[in-house]
Protein backbone atom coordinates (compact mmCIF):
# COMPACT_ATOMS: atom_id res chain seq x y z
CA UNK A 1 0.00 0.00 0.00
CA UNK A 2 1.63 3.53 -0.81
CA UNK A 3 0.80 7.22 0.17
CA UNK A 4 1.60 9.56 -1.98
CA UNK A 5 0.38 12.15 -0.65
CA UNK A 6 3.38 12.00 1.99
CA UNK A 7 6.49 13.08 -0.45
CA UNK A 8 6.14 16.68 0.65
CA UNK A 9 6.19 15.78 4.43
CA UNK A 10 9.36 13.34 3.61
CA UNK A 11 10.85 15.89 1.76
CA UNK A 12 10.55 18.26 4.63
CA UNK A 13 12.45 15.91 6.79
CA UNK A 14 15.30 15.30 4.68
CA UNK A 15 14.26 11.89 3.62
CA UNK A 16 14.89 12.26 0.24
CA UNK A 17 19.00 11.31 -0.07
CA UNK A 18 21.73 9.49 2.38
CA UNK A 19 23.59 11.38 4.35
CA UNK A 20 24.58 10.20 7.51
CA UNK A 21 25.65 12.13 10.72
CA UNK A 22 28.56 11.54 12.56
CA UNK A 23 26.68 11.47 15.86
CA UNK A 24 24.10 8.86 14.62
CA UNK A 25 24.02 5.49 13.74
CA UNK A 26 21.43 4.83 11.06
CA UNK A 27 21.95 2.09 9.08
CA UNK A 28 23.99 -1.18 9.47
CA UNK A 29 27.68 -0.90 10.39
CA UNK A 30 27.31 3.16 11.17
CA UNK A 31 27.81 5.96 8.99
CA UNK A 32 29.91 4.01 6.39
CA UNK A 33 28.73 0.95 7.09
CA UNK A 34 32.06 -0.14 7.93
CA UNK A 35 31.78 -0.16 11.66
CA UNK A 36 33.87 2.57 11.78
CA UNK A 37 33.11 5.94 13.84
CA UNK A 38 34.78 9.04 14.35
CA UNK A 39 33.99 9.06 17.57
CA UNK A 40 36.73 10.11 21.24
CA UNK A 41 37.15 10.44 24.25
CA UNK A 42 36.58 6.70 24.49
CA UNK A 43 38.18 5.03 28.08
CA UNK A 44 41.29 3.37 27.73
CA UNK A 45 40.17 0.99 30.96
CA UNK A 46 37.18 -0.22 33.13
CA UNK A 47 36.77 -0.63 36.58
CA UNK A 48 36.94 -3.99 37.69
CA UNK A 49 33.10 -4.12 37.33
CA UNK A 50 33.12 -2.74 34.44
CA UNK A 51 31.86 0.50 32.37
CA UNK A 52 28.99 2.44 33.54
CA UNK A 53 25.48 0.91 32.95
CA UNK A 54 23.22 3.65 31.64
CA UNK A 55 19.92 1.57 31.82
CA UNK A 56 19.06 -1.75 31.15
CA UNK A 57 15.72 -3.19 30.16
CA UNK A 58 14.36 -6.54 28.79
CA UNK A 59 13.38 -6.63 24.84
CA UNK A 60 13.30 -9.90 23.65
CA UNK A 61 14.53 -12.27 21.05
CA UNK A 62 15.93 -11.34 17.50
CA UNK A 63 19.60 -10.28 15.71
CA UNK A 64 18.15 -7.08 14.72
CA UNK A 65 21.28 -4.71 15.47
CA UNK A 66 20.13 -1.11 16.80
CA UNK A 67 20.05 2.25 14.78
CA UNK A 68 20.03 5.85 16.57
CA UNK A 69 19.06 9.06 15.70
CA UNK A 70 17.94 12.38 17.24
CA UNK A 71 17.89 11.06 20.69
CA UNK A 72 15.75 7.55 19.17
CA UNK A 73 16.45 4.22 18.88
CA UNK A 74 15.23 1.83 16.24
CA UNK A 75 15.63 -1.90 16.54
CA UNK A 76 12.99 -5.69 16.12
CA UNK A 77 12.40 -8.25 17.88
CA UNK A 78 10.00 -10.67 18.68
CA UNK A 79 8.50 -12.40 22.08
CA UNK A 80 10.16 -15.71 23.27
CA UNK A 81 12.58 -17.65 25.31
CA UNK A 82 15.95 -16.58 24.21
CA UNK A 83 17.78 -19.32 25.86
CA UNK A 84 16.15 -22.14 24.72
CA UNK A 85 17.06 -23.38 21.25
CA UNK A 86 13.33 -24.44 20.61
CA UNK A 87 11.77 -21.09 22.08
CA UNK A 88 8.94 -20.82 22.44
CA UNK A 89 8.55 -17.93 20.14
CA UNK A 90 5.58 -15.82 19.58
CA UNK A 91 3.95 -15.95 15.68
CA UNK A 92 4.85 -11.90 15.57
CA UNK A 93 7.21 -9.15 16.00
CA UNK A 94 7.76 -5.83 16.96
CA UNK A 95 9.28 -2.60 15.64
CA UNK A 96 10.43 -0.17 18.47
CA UNK A 97 11.12 3.11 19.24
CA UNK A 98 12.97 3.80 22.51
CA UNK A 99 14.24 6.98 24.46
CA UNK A 100 17.96 6.99 23.92
CA UNK A 101 18.15 8.54 27.35
CA UNK A 102 16.10 5.78 29.46
CA UNK A 103 15.42 2.98 26.88
CA UNK A 104 11.95 4.06 27.65
CA UNK A 105 9.22 2.72 24.80
CA UNK A 106 8.12 6.24 22.51
CA UNK A 107 6.29 3.94 20.32
CA UNK A 108 5.85 -0.14 18.97
CA UNK A 109 4.36 -1.69 15.72
CA UNK A 110 3.54 -5.35 15.76
CA UNK A 111 2.22 -7.66 12.87
CA UNK A 112 2.16 -11.58 12.66
CA UNK A 113 5.66 -13.33 11.18
CA UNK A 114 5.23 -16.59 11.34
CA UNK A 115 8.03 -18.95 12.68
CA UNK A 116 10.66 -20.62 10.36
CA UNK A 117 13.59 -22.92 11.47
CA UNK A 118 14.86 -20.73 14.63
CA UNK A 119 16.89 -23.47 15.88
CA UNK A 120 20.32 -21.17 15.91
CA UNK A 121 17.65 -18.22 17.01
CA UNK A 122 14.57 -16.77 16.29
CA UNK A 123 14.06 -13.75 13.90
CA UNK A 124 13.78 -10.68 12.88
CA UNK A 125 17.50 -10.62 11.67
CA UNK A 126 17.52 -7.42 9.53
CA UNK A 127 18.73 -3.81 10.93
CA UNK A 128 16.04 -1.13 10.12
CA UNK A 129 17.57 1.65 8.31
CA UNK A 130 16.62 5.49 8.98
CA UNK A 131 16.55 8.41 6.22
CA UNK A 132 15.54 11.72 7.51
CA UNK A 133 11.64 11.15 9.09
CA UNK A 134 11.42 7.66 7.99
CA UNK A 135 12.37 4.09 9.34
CA UNK A 136 12.78 1.29 7.02
CA UNK A 137 12.72 -2.03 8.33
CA UNK A 138 12.28 -5.84 7.07
CA UNK A 139 10.83 -8.77 8.55
CA UNK A 140 11.40 -12.65 8.75
CA UNK A 141 8.81 -13.09 5.96
CA UNK A 142 10.02 -10.19 4.01
CA UNK A 143 7.59 -8.01 5.15
CA UNK A 144 9.40 -4.52 4.02
CA UNK A 145 7.62 -1.01 6.17
CA UNK A 146 8.15 2.35 6.41
CA UNK A 147 7.14 4.28 9.15
CA UNK A 148 6.89 7.82 10.71
CA UNK A 149 10.07 7.85 12.73
CA UNK A 150 8.20 10.23 15.41
CA UNK A 151 4.27 8.65 15.42
CA UNK A 152 5.08 4.97 14.13
CA UNK A 153 2.88 5.72 11.48
CA UNK A 154 2.74 3.16 8.65
CA UNK A 155 3.78 5.61 5.67
CA UNK A 156 3.70 2.31 3.33
CA UNK A 157 4.15 -1.20 3.01
CA UNK A 158 4.91 -4.33 0.42
CA UNK A 159 4.68 -8.14 1.41
CA UNK A 160 7.27 -9.15 -1.11
CA UNK A 161 6.19 -12.55 -0.97
CA UNK A 162 2.64 -12.29 -1.33
CA UNK A 163 3.14 -8.72 -3.72
CA UNK A 164 6.31 -9.29 -5.60
CA UNK A 165 6.28 -12.93 -5.88
CA UNK A 166 9.32 -13.36 -4.06
CA UNK A 167 10.70 -17.19 -2.68
CA UNK A 168 9.68 -17.37 1.17
CA UNK A 169 13.52 -17.95 2.09
CA UNK A 170 16.86 -18.71 0.81
CA UNK A 171 16.62 -21.56 -1.74
CA UNK A 172 19.84 -23.97 -0.72
CA UNK A 173 20.55 -23.63 3.41
CA UNK A 174 19.58 -26.55 5.67
CA UNK A 175 18.60 -23.95 8.12
CA UNK A 176 16.54 -21.28 6.84
CA UNK A 177 15.82 -18.61 9.54
CA UNK A 178 14.14 -15.75 7.57
CA UNK A 179 14.87 -12.42 5.80
CA UNK A 180 18.35 -10.89 7.08
CA UNK A 181 19.51 -8.51 4.90
CA UNK A 182 19.66 -4.67 5.93
CA UNK A 183 18.43 -2.29 3.65
CA UNK A 184 20.62 0.62 2.10
CA UNK A 185 20.06 4.27 0.83
CA UNK A 186 20.87 5.50 -2.66
CA UNK A 187 19.72 9.04 -3.68
CA UNK A 188 15.92 8.86 -2.62
CA UNK A 189 15.84 5.11 -3.02
CA UNK A 190 16.33 2.51 -0.73
CA UNK A 191 17.48 -0.86 -1.74
CA UNK A 192 17.04 -4.25 -0.73
CA UNK A 193 17.46 -8.00 -2.08
CA UNK A 194 14.35 -9.60 -2.83
CA UNK A 195 14.69 -12.78 -5.09
CA UNK A 196 12.73 -14.60 -7.83
CA UNK A 197 13.31 -13.94 -11.68
CA UNK A 198 15.00 -10.78 -12.82
CA UNK A 199 14.37 -9.25 -9.35
CA UNK A 200 17.46 -10.47 -6.90
CA UNK A 201 17.93 -6.70 -6.12
CA UNK A 202 14.70 -4.25 -5.81
CA UNK A 203 14.99 -0.41 -5.38
CA UNK A 204 12.11 1.49 -3.76
CA UNK A 205 11.57 4.98 -3.58
CA UNK A 206 11.16 6.06 -0.15
CA UNK A 207 8.32 8.57 -0.54
CA UNK A 208 5.74 5.78 -1.33
CA UNK A 209 7.30 2.47 -2.16
CA UNK A 210 7.12 2.68 -6.05
CA UNK A 211 9.00 0.17 -7.78
CA UNK A 212 11.93 1.95 -9.23
CA UNK A 213 13.87 -0.91 -10.89
CA UNK A 214 14.30 -4.52 -10.80
CA UNK A 215 17.84 -6.41 -11.48
CA UNK A 216 19.84 -9.43 -11.22
CA UNK A 217 18.93 -13.24 -11.83
CA UNK A 218 21.53 -14.26 -8.82
CA UNK A 219 20.40 -16.30 -5.88
CA UNK A 220 20.26 -13.59 -2.64
CA UNK A 221 21.83 -13.62 0.85
CA UNK A 222 21.53 -12.33 3.86
CA UNK A 223 24.55 -9.82 3.08
CA UNK A 224 23.78 -5.63 3.58
CA UNK A 225 25.13 -4.37 0.50
CA UNK A 226 27.16 -1.65 0.56
CA UNK A 227 28.03 1.10 -1.73
CA UNK A 228 31.97 1.80 -3.42
CA UNK A 229 33.48 4.15 -5.29
CA UNK A 230 35.31 2.36 -8.21
CA UNK A 231 37.29 4.82 -10.83
CA UNK A 232 34.54 7.59 -9.77
CA UNK A 233 31.97 5.44 -10.24
CA UNK A 234 29.17 4.79 -7.42
CA UNK A 235 28.71 0.86 -7.69
CA UNK A 236 26.28 -1.11 -5.18
CA UNK A 237 28.05 -4.42 -3.91
CA UNK A 238 25.31 -7.56 -3.71
CA UNK A 239 27.15 -10.14 -2.07
CA UNK A 240 24.67 -13.14 -3.35
CA UNK A 241 23.96 -16.87 -2.55
CA UNK A 242 26.94 -18.07 -4.49
CA UNK A 243 28.47 -14.74 -6.37
CA UNK A 244 29.82 -11.35 -5.97
CA UNK A 245 27.83 -8.91 -8.13
CA UNK A 246 28.33 -5.11 -8.74
CA UNK A 247 25.21 -3.18 -9.34
CA UNK A 248 24.57 0.84 -10.83
CA UNK A 249 22.98 1.51 -7.94
CA UNK A 250 20.77 4.54 -9.91
CA UNK A 251 19.12 1.94 -12.65
CA UNK A 252 20.52 -1.86 -11.28
CA UNK A 253 22.62 -2.26 -14.17
CA UNK A 254 24.60 -5.43 -13.39
CA UNK A 255 28.41 -4.14 -14.04
CA UNK A 256 30.32 -7.17 -12.70
CA UNK A 257 30.06 -10.40 -11.32
CA UNK A 258 32.29 -12.78 -9.46
CA UNK A 259 31.72 -16.65 -8.16
CA UNK A 260 31.97 -16.99 -4.58
CA UNK A 261 29.84 -20.20 -3.57
CA UNK A 262 29.20 -21.39 0.33
CA UNK A 263 27.54 -24.11 -1.40
CA UNK A 264 24.56 -23.08 0.55
CA UNK A 265 23.89 -19.51 0.01
CA UNK A 266 25.01 -18.58 4.01
CA UNK A 267 26.52 -15.64 2.61
CA UNK A 268 26.28 -13.35 5.83
CA UNK A 269 29.80 -10.97 6.11
CA UNK A 270 29.54 -7.03 5.35
CA UNK A 271 32.28 -7.10 1.94
CA UNK A 272 35.32 -4.63 3.03
CA UNK A 273 36.33 -2.03 0.64
CA UNK A 274 39.38 0.53 0.31
CA UNK A 275 40.91 3.04 -1.60
CA UNK A 276 43.44 0.76 -3.46
CA UNK A 277 39.88 -0.49 -5.19
CA UNK A 278 40.47 -3.86 -3.12
CA UNK A 279 37.20 -5.74 -2.37
CA UNK A 280 37.62 -8.38 0.16
CA UNK A 281 34.93 -10.86 0.67
CA UNK A 282 34.52 -13.68 3.24
CA UNK A 283 31.93 -16.61 4.59
CA UNK A 284 32.19 -19.58 6.29
CA UNK A 285 32.12 -23.73 4.99
CA UNK A 286 33.37 -23.87 1.37
CA UNK A 287 33.64 -20.05 0.47
CA UNK A 288 36.57 -18.60 2.55
CA UNK A 289 37.91 -14.90 2.19
CA UNK A 290 39.44 -13.70 -1.32
CA UNK A 291 39.94 -10.45 -1.93
CA UNK A 292 38.99 -8.71 -5.63
CA UNK A 293 40.80 -5.55 -7.19
CA UNK A 294 37.88 -3.82 -9.32
CA UNK A 295 39.87 -2.67 -12.50
CA UNK A 296 37.53 -0.13 -14.68
CA UNK A 297 38.00 1.32 -17.54
CA UNK A 298 35.60 3.66 -19.15
CA UNK A 299 32.66 2.19 -18.48
CA UNK A 300 33.65 -1.71 -18.06
CA UNK A 301 34.69 -3.33 -14.45
CA UNK A 302 36.75 -5.82 -14.33
CA UNK A 303 37.09 -8.10 -10.88
CA UNK A 304 40.57 -9.73 -10.64
CA UNK A 305 41.01 -12.36 -7.74
CA UNK A 306 44.22 -11.40 -6.20
CA UNK A 307 44.13 -14.24 -3.64
CA UNK A 308 41.77 -16.61 -1.83
CA UNK A 309 41.99 -18.87 1.73
CA UNK A 310 39.71 -21.31 3.51
CA UNK A 311 42.35 -20.19 6.57
CA UNK A 312 40.70 -17.33 7.35
CA UNK A 313 36.46 -17.72 7.62
CA UNK A 314 34.64 -14.65 8.51
CA UNK A 315 30.96 -16.54 9.71
CA UNK A 316 29.01 -13.62 10.25
CA UNK A 317 29.04 -10.67 12.42
CA UNK A 318 31.23 -7.18 11.91
CA UNK A 319 34.76 -7.85 10.74
CA UNK A 320 36.60 -4.40 9.61
CA UNK A 321 39.32 -3.03 7.86
CA UNK A 322 42.08 -0.94 9.24
CA UNK A 323 44.61 0.32 6.07
CA UNK A 324 46.17 -2.92 4.76
CA UNK A 325 44.52 -5.68 7.02
CA UNK A 326 41.22 -7.05 7.79
CA UNK A 327 40.44 -7.98 11.33
CA UNK A 328 37.45 -10.51 12.28
CA UNK A 329 36.87 -14.10 14.15
CA UNK A 330 37.39 -16.42 12.20
CA UNK A 331 35.11 -19.73 12.07
CA UNK A 332 32.23 -21.58 11.46
CA UNK A 333 31.21 -24.50 13.37
CA UNK A 334 34.55 -25.46 15.13
CA UNK A 335 36.56 -23.13 17.18
CA UNK A 336 36.74 -19.40 17.00
CA UNK A 337 39.83 -17.31 16.97
CA UNK A 338 40.96 -13.07 16.18
CA UNK A 339 42.92 -12.84 13.56
CA UNK A 340 45.04 -10.14 11.30
CA UNK A 341 44.86 -10.54 7.39
CA UNK A 342 46.76 -8.60 5.29
CA UNK A 343 44.87 -7.46 2.34
CA UNK A 344 47.55 -7.75 -0.56
CA UNK A 345 48.35 -11.31 0.23
CA UNK A 346 45.56 -13.08 2.48
CA UNK A 347 48.50 -14.38 4.75
CA UNK A 348 47.29 -13.64 8.87
CA UNK A 349 49.93 -12.01 10.52
CA UNK A 350 48.35 -13.06 13.73
CA UNK A 351 45.47 -15.17 15.23
CA UNK A 352 44.79 -14.81 18.98
CA UNK A 353 42.36 -17.36 20.99
CA UNK A 354 40.07 -16.06 23.71
CA UNK A 355 37.28 -14.33 21.94
CA UNK A 356 34.51 -16.51 20.12
CA UNK A 357 32.99 -15.31 17.39
CA UNK A 358 32.97 -11.27 17.71
CA UNK A 359 30.96 -8.15 16.39
CA UNK A 360 34.02 -5.62 16.01
CA UNK A 361 34.02 -1.70 15.49
CA UNK A 362 36.47 0.73 15.92
CA UNK A 363 36.69 4.23 17.37
CA UNK A 364 39.00 6.69 18.84
CA UNK A 365 41.74 4.51 17.92
CA UNK A 366 40.37 1.03 19.71
CA UNK A 367 38.33 -1.96 18.72
CA UNK A 368 35.24 -2.40 20.50
CA UNK A 369 34.50 -6.31 20.49
CA UNK A 370 31.29 -8.02 21.65
CA UNK A 371 31.23 -11.69 21.87
CA UNK A 372 28.30 -14.23 21.13
CA UNK A 373 29.06 -15.33 24.69
CA UNK A 374 28.22 -11.80 25.77
CA UNK A 375 31.54 -10.55 26.64
CA UNK A 376 32.66 -6.85 25.80
CA UNK A 377 36.49 -5.64 25.54
CA UNK A 378 38.14 -2.90 24.14
CA UNK A 379 41.44 -3.29 22.63
CA UNK A 380 44.27 -2.09 20.41
CA UNK A 381 45.02 -3.14 16.95
CA UNK A 382 48.04 -3.53 14.75
CA UNK A 383 49.52 -5.47 11.88
CA UNK A 384 51.77 -6.92 14.72
CA UNK A 385 49.13 -7.61 17.96
CA UNK A 386 46.14 -7.22 19.68
CA UNK A 387 46.38 -6.00 23.08
CA UNK A 388 42.90 -6.63 25.07
CA UNK A 389 42.94 -3.30 27.69
CA UNK A 390 39.85 -4.32 29.51
CA UNK A 391 36.91 -7.25 29.32
CA UNK A 392 33.70 -7.66 31.32
CA UNK A 393 30.53 -9.72 30.95
CA UNK A 394 27.37 -7.76 29.65
CA UNK A 395 25.15 -10.19 29.01
CA UNK A 396 23.76 -14.10 30.21
CA UNK A 397 22.61 -15.19 26.31
CA UNK A 398 23.86 -15.51 23.29
CA UNK A 399 24.84 -11.83 21.36
CA UNK A 400 24.68 -12.15 17.42
CA UNK A 401 23.51 -8.45 17.00
CA UNK A 402 26.41 -5.89 16.12
CA UNK A 403 26.14 -3.15 18.93
CA UNK A 404 26.23 0.61 18.14
CA UNK A 405 28.23 3.60 18.98
CA UNK A 406 26.32 7.29 19.38
CA UNK A 407 29.09 9.40 20.97
CA UNK A 408 30.31 7.63 23.97
CA UNK A 409 27.20 5.43 24.34
CA UNK A 410 27.74 1.76 23.68
CA UNK A 411 23.96 0.44 22.83
CA UNK A 412 23.99 -3.38 22.36
CA UNK A 413 21.50 -6.49 23.05
CA UNK A 414 21.22 -9.83 23.04
CA UNK A 415 18.45 -12.55 23.34
CA UNK A 416 16.79 -11.26 26.35
CA UNK A 417 17.61 -7.54 27.20
CA UNK A 418 19.19 -4.38 25.44
CA UNK A 419 22.03 -2.09 27.53
CA UNK A 420 23.35 1.35 27.00
CA UNK A 421 26.96 1.53 28.50
CA UNK A 422 28.79 4.41 28.67
CA UNK A 423 32.23 3.97 27.15
CA UNK A 424 33.54 7.53 27.96
CA UNK A 425 36.76 7.88 30.08
CA UNK A 426 35.31 9.03 33.95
Amino acid sequence: MRRPALVAFLLAGGMLGNGFAQDSWRQWGGPDRDFIVEATGLADSWPDSGPPVVWRRPLGTGHSSIVADNGRLFTMYRVGNGRERGGPFDAEESVVALDAKTGETLWEHKYPAKLEDFNFGSGPHSTPLIVGNGVFTIGTNKQLYAFDAHTGDVLWSHDLIKDLGSPSLLIRPVVKAGYGCSPIAFEDNIICSVGGPGQSVISFRQSDGTIVWRSGDFLTSQVPPVLIDVAGQQQLVIVGGGTVNGLDPSDGEVLWSYPHDPGNDINCSTPLWGSDDILVVSSAYKAGSRALRLNRTGNVTIPEELWFTQRSRFMFLGAIRLGDHVYGTSGDFGPAFLTAVDVKTGEAAWRERGFPRASILYADNKAIILDEDGDLAIATLSPKEMIVLAKTKVFATTSWSAPTLVGTTLYARDRETIVAIDLGAQ
